[in-house]
């Protein structure tokens, strides 16, 4: 899931993995440790994974944007594509048909739950696809999503204005919380119930990319942390969901999605506390 700034997803920072960032972050948290031997011990591991791991992980990919954004999204080359809005369902999609069937993809709204399955055909000729989504509850998003993966594919939306739209008196859904909780870090704030802690621990290395934790955001079911992300190589780098994100993370935002070599971006995630 990710939030009211277009946010990320998609393949592929080579080597880097969703698995060897958040090792590496976990490893340098158990690090910073220094009266533990223990935790340094586990921090050393941790750090040993992520050098070791290269290969790209795959999960879910869920997006938060706000109404008119842009979602970037990764879709199956080989397979369906299912795209589902977080309590709300697709009303109707625009693209254009460009009259090669080499460069065109099909769209099907499923009318039980409102989602659109997206495919493409053998051979298809284009990096990304694009179109304009409406829901039902009229809101707008237009989604570019890059090609590649055999394997189906899923893609959740959730928009922050409709936890607003149910009210507060009822009881947050993760995500929902999730939501609250990413605005809260895009501003610098800290929201009730949760404890900021603004630390810079040591930076790591992983491929091209220098990532250090700045800030982490503790509460009792939810953790959000801050990310700073470097690209030290010489060749830009894509940062999406995928890459970044460990399988527990409920909300993903990247402020900037392609990295230019020497450019420095932050990433926001959101995990749900003991959820392996």
């Amino acid at each position: 899931m990710f939030v009211p700034v277009a946010p990320v997803i998609a393949p592929i920072i080579a080597p880097a993995t969703a698995i060897a960032i958040s090792s590496a972050v976990g490893g340098t948290a158990f690090i910073a440790r220094p009266l533990c031997l223990t935790s340094r011990l586990i921090g050393v591991g941790l750090l040993g994974v992520a050098l070791l791991l290269s290969a790209p992980a795959f999960a879910d990919q869920n997006i938060v944007a706000a109404d008119s954004a842009q979602v970037d999204c990764q879709a199956s080359a080989k397979d369906l594509t299912r795209i589902s809005l977080v309590e709300d369902e697709f009303a109707s999609v625009s693209k254009i048909a460009s009259g090669n069937a080499a460069e065109d993809f099909a769209v099907v709204n499923e009318p039980v739950r409102g989602d659109i399955y997206l495919s493409v055909p053998d051979g298809f000729a284009r990096p990304t696809l694009s179109f304009f989504g409406t829901s039902k509850r009229g809101y707008v998003y237009k989604f570019v999503c890059r090609i590649g993966g055999d394997q189906a594919a899923q893609i959740f939306v959730s928009n922050p204005a409709i936890a607003a739209e149910n009210g507060a008196g009822q009881k947050a859904s993760p995500q929902e919380a999730a939501v609250e909780l990413m605005q809260a870090m895009y501003a610098n704030g800290t929201p009730p119930g949760y404890e900021m802690r603004q630390r810079s621990l040591r930076a790591v290395q992983v491929g091209d990319l220098k990532v250090q934790m700045i800030a982490e955001y503790r509460g009792s079911d939810l953790t959000g942390k801050v990310l700073r992300i470097e690209n030290k190589g010489a060749k830009p780098v894509d940062l999406n969901e995928a890459t970044v994100a460990p399988g527990n993370t409920l909300a993903v935002s990247i402020a900037q999605a392609r990295l230019a070599p020497g450019k420095v971006t932050t990433a926001y995630l959101i995990s749900q506390n003991g959820r392996p």
